[in-house]
């Protein structure tokens, strides 16, 4: 892999929503071919259909090529994944715009598995369009962990600002106290601590956990989870000698701006973590599948129906998943590095062994703080 030139590819999402509209102002801008060569997956029908809409694009086109191995290092790429009779309407979800979208995704996710393109960043879709049809998975992380791992990941929402982890995904919030358990818990202490270290560089970092009841359940008196389940999880990341506090109550932890003392922070479920990382980081949030042998990332935001083909889409957070992708893989082979050397290894093992322990929560937060 070259070091410097990362090759992105980037599926298309639903294309009646805003995906092709922040895709092309990104890629406009030249100087993004200096730090990746950007591969799209998607329609050349669709992408046409859209250009006008932008209004900065001027004589913007893509590379029409029928391989990664074809593309043009300083030209915006594109892979027709399927068929290009197709109808575009635009923030209308349609059957036609859901097939064409997975066709894209399987497409992208079998180049990456193949290493035939280096990172993945799939524009969204709608989860109502694409399901069903041979197509069994709620979202792009179930799909991708089966196909690239088969294991559970970690649904890792990152900013500059904050990072937070999720132990559920796309589950009814009725069914999510019956789908956490200790261990489910202590894996994703064990794979943000992981993920941390090895995709941003991060060593002894420090996590906080949330509880699942109001109040992190008032010792009992709102709900038997933290007392039963997830302080116990906790317990036994510390003695792996992971430096983890909690659990915390959500509401007084990020109102009191607390967060900003961890280095990442594993939520429950999907809105207790995503409500609030997208009101302090929505312009530059990504969402991030950690705990797969790949590195894939998306935008922090939906389809965009209600905006479609109006020109006013934010490219930002399009923009930030692909520059978190690159720095990932970068902060990836930097580590690897690293760690094939024993002698690097040992001194940064020994460097937290016999101190992670001994950290509590006063130690990160200051007394008075763990409300």
């Amino acid at each position: 892999m070259n070091q410097n030139k990362i090759k992105v590819g980037i599926t298309h999402g639903d294309f009646n929503g805003i995906s092709y509209e922040i895709i092309i102002k990104t890629l406009v801008d030249n100087r993004i071919f200096d730090l990746c060569t950007p591969v799209v997956y998607g329609s050349a029908k669709a992408a046409d259909f859209y250009r006008g809409s932008v209004a900065d694009a001027g004589n913007f086109n893509f590379n029409i090529i029928g391989s990664p191995d074809k593309t043009h290092g300083k030209r915006a790429n594109l892979i027709v994944c399927g068929d290009e009779n197709v109808k575009i309407e635009p923030g209308e979800e349609t059957a036609a715009a859901g097939q064409y979208a997975i066709a894209a995704l399987r497409r992208a996710v079998s180049d990456l598995r193949d290493g035939n393109i280096d990172v993945l960043v799939t524009c969204p879709i709608s989860k109502k369009n694409t399901s069903g049809d041979g197509f069994e998975f709620v979202g792009h992380t179930e799909y991708m962990a089966a196909e690239l791992d088969g294991g559970q990941p970690l649904m890792f929402m990152v900013s500059d600002s904050l990072k937070v982890g999720l132990v559920t995904m796309h589950i009814p919030l009725g069914s999510v106290p019956g789908a956490i358990n200790s261990e489910k818990i202590l894996d994703h202490i064990r794979m943000m601590k992981r993920s941390l270290e090895r995709d941003f560089s991060i060593y002894s970092p420090k996590i906080a956990v949330l509880g699942l009841n109001p109040h992190a359940g008032d010792q009992g008196l709102l709900g038997n989870e933290e007392q039963e389940i997830i302080i116990p999880a906790i317990q036994s990341a510390k003695n792996e000698n992971i430096v983890v506090a909690g659990p915390f109550a959500a509401d007084g932890f990020f109102g009191s701006g607390a967060y900003s003392k961890f280095d990442a922070i594993l939520a429950m479920y999907h809105d207790q973590g995503l409500a609030p990382f997208k009101a302090i980081s929505f312009s530059d949030g990504v969402n991030f599948t950690a705990g797969l042998s790949a590195v894939r990332t998306s935008p922090a935001h939906g389809v965009g129906y209600d905006i479609a083909g109006k020109g006013v889409a934010d490219p930002s957070p399009l923009r930030a998943a692909i520059f978190q992708a690159i720095d990932i893989c970068h902060s990836r082979q930097s580590y690897d590095i690293a760690a094939a050397n024993p002698l690097q290894h040992y001194a940064r093992e020994r460097s937290s062994n016999g101190r992670d322990r001994d950290v509590n929560v006063e130690d990160i937060l200051g007394p008075g703080d763990n409300q």
